[in-house]
């Protein structure tokens, strides 16, 4: 027998630790995260996050253009759940301007943001379970996606990138038999979240690969500002929408889940029960809905009906000077925050009381949550970068703005 087997100890014999790209281009990272790891066998000892391969170039592209022609814009940050990016935007207008949208839009906002949190949650659990093996449930969750995109199509005549917010409002009513079709769609969702639930909750493969990998510790998820899914899961109890209710959230029961592991798994049990909460929100919204405009009826911030437009005076020129010189805020800067599908999305907006943003600030959730990844991924194993990467959701969108 050699040396070496008759008495060295063979995890004593140094090694070279391995330098290893994960990403860009792979499906994983979503075509745009450059993860760069040094390895020990497959044990990540180091890992560095960089991004960088989207240049959205968003906040700029919001200071070139006014107010309204923001919201297509915003809809392109977090691509997942669109139309709230926008809703949030309009909301931070109104309250620079002063003014509130009518309660009906409020509602419709309420009612287009919390389908647009299950299908960001849906794209969230079925794309991590594919990435650790599981196909039936991407199948389940981008099925009903599909409903709520077809609902958009109704309401708005577009499927994702909507273009429904205004400031001041929504630029539709809801047609006809809308509303029932939502509910429908809502009811049909329980089963569903219910179905892939109970395959995934106990499943053996998904419990070994969850629990216990990627944990964020309470302290951690509190000084890196994480929010939405992500804090929740390591018991930071804050909800916006409870915290500093906007759009009538007051007068709507419903629970925010706080869980304490910290993990892979705790953050997908957290999105299956935020659906189920948003659900209710959507039914309690659509029943108690007021009637009334969808749009104020102020010259200063939303077009005049076409009517006016064409019979009166009055209404042409208000119509002309808004399209033209666009809503002017007055001078000042605000700070406004919304439950995003992934925690606190904030705008931070400087006005000089021009028809543009003078300065356009992004607080998007992700890069919270991703400024902790490098530091949780150290110690474990490469397929567990894989699984974590996607309960913390990086969009890469709002991430790289």
């Amino acid at each position: 027998m050699s040396e070496h087997h008759s008495g060295t100890d063979v995890q004593s014999i140094p090694t070279d630790l391995l330098t290893l790209n994960i990403g860009p281009s792979h499906p994983a990272t979503h075509g745009t995260l450059r993860l760069q790891v040094q390895l020990d066998g497959e044990t990540i000892v180091n890992m560095g996050c960089e991004i960088g391969y989207l240049h959205r170039g968003y906040e700029k592209q919001c200071e070139t253009v006014y107010y309204n022609m923001v919201v297509p814009y915003a809809e392109r940050l977090n691509y997942c759940s669109p139309v709230h990016n926008s809703n949030a935007w309009c909301y931070a207008i109104e309250q620079m301007m002063g003014v509130e949208a009518p309660p009906r839009a409020q509602a419709l906002r309420v009612i287009t943001s919390e389908m647009a949190r299950i299908i960001d949650h849906c794209v969230c659990i079925g794309t991590n379970l594919v990435d650790i093996g599981g196909l039936t449930n991407f199948w389940y969750m981008y099925n009903y996606r599909e409903k709520i995109y077809d609902l958009y199509e109704e309401l708005t005549g577009a499927r994702m990138m909507v273009n429904y917010p205004r400031i001041g409002g929504v630029c539709l009513d809801a047609p006809d038999d809308w509303f029932d079709h939502v509910l429908r769609v809502m009811e049909e969702l329980t089963e569903a979240i219910g179905d892939v639930h109970a395959l995934v909750a106990r499943n053996r493969i998904f419990v070994d690969r969850m629990i216990g990998t990627g944990v964020i510790s309470n302290e951690m998820a509190v000084s890196h500002g994480c929010t939405g899914p992500v804090g929740r899961a390591s018991g930071v109890n804050y909800d916006i929408r409870k915290a500093q209710p906007y759009w009538g959230y007051e007068k709507y029961q419903f629970d925010v889940p706080v869980l304490q592991g910290g993990d892979n798994y705790d953050r997908t049990m957290v999105r299956f029960i935020e659906m189920e909460q948003s659900r209710r929100i959507v039914e309690q919204a659509i029943k108690s809905i007021p009637s009334g405009p969808v749009l104020l009826e102020n010259p200063l911030v939303a077009l005049p009906p076409k009517d006016k437009v064409y019979n009166t005076m009055e209404g042409l020129i208000n119509h002309f000077k808004l399209v033209m010189h666009g809503v002017q805020p007055p001078k000042g800067e605000i700070y406004s925050a919304t439950e995003g599908g992934n925690g606190e999305l904030g705008y931070y907006v400087i006005s000089d009381g021009g028809p543009m943003p003078f300065r356009v600030r992004i607080r998007p959730p992700c890069f919270a949550s991703y400024s902790c990844f490098p530091k949780i991924m150290k110690g474990q194993m490469v397929a567990d970068a894989v699984a974590t990467l996607g309960t913390i959701n990086i969009i890469a969108g709002e991430l790289d703005r």
